[in-house]
């Protein structure tokens, strides 16, 4: 399996970093990956982490950049959501997720969230 590490330049580009082999998204695979690039050079410890579900990776973030702040995944959030409502409500839910996390303030994307509990809570 191969484990990717993605950056973002200021401007919003992003750009590969490493990519290895790796296995199972195992914390050591992870930890051999972002120990290397710390010895490569990263100049400076990331300032956001982004991930999926695996473990691995966040036991070895924590481990070797323990001051790092962690954010899941929109795009995994919103499957992990999406599959806990009947099939029927998905398409609007997906429609209120996407307008959250791409709401222009924290202020609106807070109120949609109040909404789509209230909306889906019971679900």
């Amino acid at each position: 399996m191969a484990l990717a590490v993605f950056g973002f330049v200021e401007n919003g580009t992003k750009e590969l970093v490493a990519v290895v082999g790796g296995q199972r998204e195992s914390k050591l695979s992870w930890q051999g990956l972002l120990s290397d690039l710390k010895r490569c050079g990263l100049p400076a410890a990331p300032k956001l982490a982004v991930g999926d579900g695996a473990l691995g990776f966040w036991a070895a973030l924590e481990e070797e950049f323990p001051a790092v702040p962690a954010q899941r995944c929109w795009v995994h959030k919103t499957a992990n959501v999406l599959d806990k409502l009947p099939k029927s409500l998905q398409a609007q839910a997906k429609e209120q997720l996407h307008e959250m996390y791409l709401s222009p303030t924290r202020a609106k994307a807070l109120q949609v969230y109040e909404d789509f509990g209230r909306l889906y809570g019971a679900k």
